[in-house]
């Protein structure tokens, strides 16, 4: 018997793969629920803001450097950029910047980052390959239903043997999603998810380096790459998802198989899409909301606190406990620098998890005063966080839903600003308005590439 007990004859023979390839190539417009569309579009508005803030990245720069000398033309747009990329290398890098600074979305609850590798790939494609903005957004809700329908199926224990669950599941939604959008049908479909599942790969080790980058960015690629293979006949195993040793049995020991398929076209994973307020990692956002209220209503100073506490559930130590931290992306995975900065500072933007920041003594010296209380019992959407005063007062504070999950969203009007702040913090002197004005409308764009082209950099950084 299968963990969840679906037929296991349909867990060998290809029968889930086949039915995922037959929902992306059969599904229209039509289908989609004015809800989904409505979120995909919101994706995007986030997508744009999160490439736009990492666009000079260094990592960025470099990952530039190397791969320009290996690009086979200029045909794609690198968002935030001068320079530009054949679609495949533009959509590495654009998934790339999306993600560098782990400021883009997460969806609940495989915590994957859904939308960098689909969007990247699917614009990549755009600039080569006419699509209407209708068209991608179609390819691209469907990408990420496959991409998070798979991350369901290996969730939890995927992630925590070490794989880093937005690259080895993202590469198959970018390839479902350009598989619709240059109409495959069933068969090629499942030739695309199989030609993915041969490079899937990324691991949680990377996580605050430079190296993460690189499976992110090969998810986007990869996915491509997949497609357009299976466009030209280039054929993959029968059940690259529920083989014997397919992407799914290799990935966890315990698989969800009706994750894959259940209630398809009736739940759709981007309505469990959320959108980050803070540079972090999203169970850290209930930590900066309560330290911000704290802030906010202070009647202490610093030298008045002997010790913070953060109770809260235990996979928050498990996924930030990181003192002493040493760069800014490092930081993004530590309670400890983020209780600090917030306390500290009253705000939790993208200076507040620079290197910069994380080289400032006295938030070193704030930071070394955390201790964790763990609780199984708690959400781990929820936090509270307690300084303990040498007076013996102990002012605390405790969210439950933090700004930007499901309970909480944030609000068109605050992805908006999201894009113009971060296109600001990353230099590429884009003009956002015209951006956002498109992105809102999406649906009736004749040409989907004409909103990446708007973020091209004009001259050299």
């Amino acid at each position: 018997m299968q963990p969840d007990s679906m037929d296991l004859r349909a867990t060998h023979n290809g029968e889930l793969t086949r039915e995922l390839a037959r929902f992306v190539a059969d599904t229209q417009w039509r289908d989609v629920p004015v809800a989904v569309r409505s979120e995909a579009k919101r994706s995007l508005v986030n997508y744009f803001a999160v490439a736009l803030a990492g666009c000079h990245d260094p990592t960025l720069d470099k990952a530039v450097s190397v791969y320009s000398r290996f690009s086979a033309n200029d045909d794609a747009t690198v968002i935030g950029r001068s320079e530009r990329s054949d679609m495949l290398n533009a959509a590495a890098l654009n998934a790339m910047s999306a993600n560098v600074y782990d400021f883009d979305d997460t969806h609940i609850p495989t915590i994957i980052h859904p939308t960098a590798p689909v969007a990247a790939a699917l614009f990549a494609l755009a600039e080569s390959h006419a699509l209407s903005g209708e068209a991608l957004l179609l390819a691209f809700v469907l990408g990420v239903e496959v991409e998070c329908r798979i991350g369901n199926a290996v969730s939890p224990e995927h992630y925590r043997r070490g794989w880093h669950i937005t690259s080895t599941c993202g590469v198959f939604g970018a390839a479902a999603a350009v598989a619709k959008a240059l109409s495959l049908g069933e068969r090629e479909t499942v030739w695309a998810l199989g030609n993915a599942s041969a490079q899937a790969g990324g691991l949680v080790e990377t996580l605050g380096t430079m190296s993460k980058s690189i499976s992110v960015g090969n998810a986007a690629r990869n996915g491509l790459l997949s497609a357009l293979l299976a466009n030209d006949g280039f054929s993959g195993p029968d059940a690259p998802l529920e083989g014997e040793r397919g992407f799914v049995r290799v990935a966890t020991p315990n698989p969800h198989w009706s994750a894959l398929t259940q209630d398809l076209g009736r739940e759709w994973a981007l309505l469990k899409n959320t959108y980050k307020p803070y540079p972090c990692g999203v169970v850290l956002n209930p930590v900066i909301d309560a330290c911000l209220d704290l802030r906010r209503d202070a009647r202490w100073s610093f030298d008045d606190i002997e010790q913070i506490e953060l109770a809260g559930h235990p996979l928050l130590r498990e996924r930030t406990d990181r003192p002493g931290v040493r760069t800014g992306r490092e930081s993004q995975v530590s309670a400890q620098h983020a209780v600090a900065v917030a306390l500290s500072r009253g705000k939790a933007g993208l200076e507040e998890f620079s290197d910069a920041a994380v080289a400032d003594p006295s938030l070193r010296a704030l930071a070394r005063r955390l201790r964790f209380i763990d609780d199984a019992a708690w959400p781990v959407e929820s936090a509270q966080v307690t300084i303990v005063l040498r007076s013996g007062e102990r002012p605390s504070h405790r969210v439950q839903a933090a700004r930007g999950s499901l309970d909480a969203p944030l609000a068109n009007v605050e992805l908006a600003d999201k894009l113009h702040r971060l296109a600001a913090y990353g230099r590429s002197g884009v003009e956002t308005e015209p951006l956002v004005e498109r992105l809102w409308k999406f649906e009736n764009e004749p040409d989907a590439a004409a909103v990446v082209r708007i973020t091209s950099a004009r001259g050299p950084h």
